[in-house]
């Protein structure tokens, strides 16, 4: 029950999150695809949402959060993909991206950490693949320590 709850307000959040920044134009139609993204420190999730999917709250740890949507089928259905991606700060530092699948009813999101410093630019590069189409999304976040 705790459990279910715990999903509950990650999937209210993130999706208050996508709409918030959806609204702020962080989408982009690639092909087939509405791309949501946005960038966010960790700490504004709760220790316990936090724990329920794996997330390390840090004031020097970010969550990426990707939602695809198929813009070919009414209602824009949540799309399964898979997503690939590597990011780049200022100093032209590479690091890798994991992405881990959540499916919450029916929405999907597609999560990652990075680890940042206060106000740090990092340039994240995405490869995202549903089988049909491969399409690449890019985009900068400025992070700041609390």
């Amino acid at each position: 029950m705790k459990n279910s709850i715990m999903k509950f307000l990650l999937a209210i959040t993130i999706s208050f999150f996508a709409i918030t920044y959806a609204n702020a134009e962080n989408m982009k139609k690639l092909g087939s695809m509405d791309v949501h993204y946005m960038a966010i420190g960790s700490t504004f999730f709760t220790p316990e949402i936090a724990k329920v999917y794996g997330i390390t709250r840090s004031r020097y740890n970010g969550l990426i959060n990707i939602s695809v949507l198929d813009n070919t089928t009414a209602g824009n259905p949540a799309k399964t993909v898979s997503i690939n991606g590597k990011a780049k700060n200022n100093l032209g530092q590479f690091k890798t991206l994991e992405f881990t699948e959540v499916k919450e009813g029916d929405a999907i999101y597609y999560l990652a950490q990075i680890k940042y410093s206060n106000e740090e630019t990092i340039h994240f590069t995405l490869t995202i693949n549903d089988g049909k189409e491969q399409q690449t999304l890019k985009f900068s976040q400025k992070f700041y320590v609390d």
